[in-house]
């Protein structure tokens, strides 16, 4: 694990209608990662919005 994944250990991925899937930042925190994407979610587009820790496999 680099020193930078260890610092902000958890990302907030946007998967669109097409399957394509982009980072949309890093996080200290699952709750602030869970934060983000709630705040984004609300919004109403059709995007699907995940927390995820970097270097596992996505869900």
């Amino acid at each position: 694990m680099t020193e930078g994944a260890a610092v902000l250990p958890w990302q907030v991925v946007r998967q669109d209608d097409n399957g394509n899937r982009y980072r949309v930042g890093r996080y200290a925190t699952r709750a602030e990662a869970e934060r983000i994407a709630d705040s984004l979610d609300v919004r109403g587009h059709k995007q699907l919005y995940s927390v995820e820790q970097v270097g596992q496999p996505g869900r």
